[in-house]
C-alpha cells in the first residue's frame, strides 16, 4: 500500500504532468486538421533519439524526463498549441529540478536520461555500492564522518563527488570537441566558396553553404515539387504558368522570358545562375505564390507535414524555423537564398501532387509521371 501510494505521489510531479502534457500532444496530432499522427518511430527519427527513449518521455510513469530541447522540438513537429510551449518549459525545468534534489538528497530514484550511463554491468554507474555499505553506520570519533576519513556514510559522499568530476571532464571534452569540429567545418564552408568563386558548380557566392543549385530542364515527365516550386515563382514574377510539376513549353518559354528580363542566357535551363535571380524572400506578408512555392519543398523535407496554402502563417514560421536549425542555416523563420538553396537540395525521393491541386491537375494528355 505504501509503494502504491509513493507511485501515486509521484505520479503528481512536474515529470509527470509534462510527460501526460507530452502524450496528449502525440495523441491529438492530427486531429484538429485531419492529418495522420506520426508513429513514434517516425517521430524519433525526427527527434533525433531512439523510439524507447521517446516512449520513456511520454509515459508518466516513468522517471525519465525530456530535455528543453526535444520538448521544443516536439511542440514544433505535433502543432501543439502555442499557448502551451511555455507550461511544457515551465515543468520541464521544474522535472530537472526534481530528479536533481532527488539524487542529491538520497541516491533514490531512477536517473534521467541525461544521467543514464551505465558502467558496463547493466546498472547505471553511480548508484551500485559496495555490498553492506549502506546497513554498516559510520564510526564515531575523528576519523569517522566528522573527520571525513572514515567508512560508511563518507564513501557515498566521496563517490558523488568523484562522479561530478568526472561528468565535469565528459562535458569539457564534448565541448572542446564541437568547436574543433566547428572550426574545420567552417574552413571548409570557406574553401567550398573559394572554389565556387573560380567556377564551382552551383554554390552561392554571398553566403558559405556547401550546396548546389538543382538543375531542372524541359522534360516529359512529372519533376514533382521542384518544378512545382519553380512554376509557382515564375508566376510570382507574373508569368503565368500551371503549377503541375511537368516542365512542358509553356514553363521553359517562361524561364526563357525571365532569363532575358535578368541579362541571363536564355537557354529555358534552371540552374546556378537562374535560381538566385528567381527566388524571393518569404516572409509574414509575402505573396501567395512565393509562399506556396515554400511550402511546398517544406512539405517535403521529411520533418512533418506543412499545410500548402499560399499564406505565412505563425505554423508556417515555426516550421521553417526548425528546418533551419537542422540545416545550421539562421534560424529567422523567413525563408532567404540560403533556405531556398537547402529547402531545394533537401526534397526527398518524388511524391505525388498536393492534395489541394490533385482534383484540377491532371498530367497532361501523352505524358506519365515517372514512378516514385
Amino acid at each position: 500500500m505504501a509503494q502504491e501510494q509513493g507511485g501515486r505521489d509521484q505520479e503528481q510531479g512536474a515529470g509527470a504532468r509534462l510527460a501526460r502534457l507530452l502524450r496528449r500532444w502525440w495523441e491529438e496530432a492530427g486531429s484538429a486538421s485531419g492529418g495522420t499522427r506520426p508513429t513514434q518511430q517516425a517521430l524519433a527519427a525526427r527527434l533525433g533519439v531512439d523510439q524507447t527513449t521517446l516512449s520513456r518521455y511520454l509515459n508518466p510513469k516513468h522517471t525519465s524526463t525530456a530535455p528543453l530541447r526535444v520538448v521544443e522540438a516536439l511542440h514544433a513537429q505535433l502543432r501543439a498549441p502555442a499557448a502551451e510551449l511555455d507550461r511544457a518549459r515551465a515543468l520541464c525545468r521544474a522535472a530537472l529540478r526534481e530528479n536533481s534534489g532527488r539524487r542529491t538528497v538520497g541516491g533514490g530514484g531512477e536517473p534521467t536520461a541525461a544521467t543514464d550511463v551505465t558502467d558496463g554491468s547493466g546498472e547505471p554507474a553511480g548508484r551500485r555500492e559496495p555490498a553492506g555499505s549502506r546497513a554498516t553506520a559510520a564510526p564515531a570519533g575523528p576519523h569517522g564522518p566528522a573527520g571525513g576519513h572514515g567508512s560508511g556514510a563518507g564513501r557515498p559522499h566521496f563517490r558523488w563527488h568523484l562522479h561530478v568530476l568526472v561528468w565535469a571532464a565528459v562535458v569539457v571534452a564534448f565541448a572542446a570537441g564541437v568547436l574543433v569540429h566547428e572550426r574545420f567545418a567552417v574552413q571548409d564552408r570557406k574553401a567550398a566558396t573559394a572554389d565556387g568563386a573560380a567556377g564551382g558548380e552551383g554554390v552561392v557566392a554571398a553566403s558559405e553553404v556547401p550546396h548546389q543549385w538543382p538543375l531542372l530542364v524541359m522534360g516529359e515527365q512529372d519533376q514533382f515539387t521542384r518544378a512545382r516550386a519553380l512554376q509557382n515563382l515564375l508566376n510570382a514574377h507574373g508569368y503565368e504558368v500551371r503549377a503541375d510539376g511537368f516542365f512542358g513549353e509553356d514553363t521553359r518559354d517562361a524561364v526563357m522570358a525571365f532569363q532575358r528580363k535578368r541579362g541571363l542566357a536564355p537557354d529555358g535551363k534552371v540552374g546556378k545562375h537562374t535560381w538566385p535571380e528567381l527566388v524571393k524572400e518569404v516572409k509574414p506578408g509575402s505573396g501567395t505564390f512565393e509562399v506556396r512555392a515554400a511550402q511546398e519543398l517544406l512539405n517535403n523535407v521529411g520533418q512533418g507535414g506543412t499545410v500548402v496554402s499560399g499564406e505565412f502563417t505563425a505554423v508556417t514560421a515555426e516550421d521553417l524555423r526548425f528546418f533551419q536549425s537542422t540545416q545550421d542555416l539562421p534560424v529567422t523563420g523567413r525563408v532567404d537564398v540560403d533556405t531556398w538553396l537547402a529547402l531545394l537540395v533537401a526534397q526527398l525521393p518524388p511524391a505525388g501532387a498536393p492534395a489541394y491541386q490533385r482534383p484540377e491537375s491532371p498530367p497532361p494528355s501523352g505524358s506519365a509521371p515517372a514512378s516514385a
